[in-house]
């Protein structure tokens, strides 16, 4: 069975600890997840969006890495301690 890519669209938030991920948003490809990152980022309360991609292996159920597409806003560099 081949792997599956999925493309999603994450907001961040500003919270007691500095800021955290909102509520993630499946996207059909990128450029999907890119526009709904961009209409996230124009939301009050939003830090900033991620746009990403993220490959699975259904057979095993093991994720590759996130692949980020496109950030928008104050989204930090270093997104691997989120």
């Amino acid at each position: 069975m081949s792997e599956v890519t999925y493309y999603v669209a994450l907001p961040f938030v500003s919270s007691e600890d500095g800021i955290a991920p909102g509520e993630a948003v499946e996207c059909f490809n990128p450029n999907a997840a890119v526009m709904r990152a961009e209409a996230l980022s124009r939301k009050p309360g939003h830090v900033g969006p991620v746009a990403f991609s993220r490959t699975e292996d259904p057979a095993t159920g093991d994720f590759g890495d996130a692949t980020v597409i496109r950030k928008f806003g104050g989204v930090p560099n270093d997104l691997s301690a989120l």
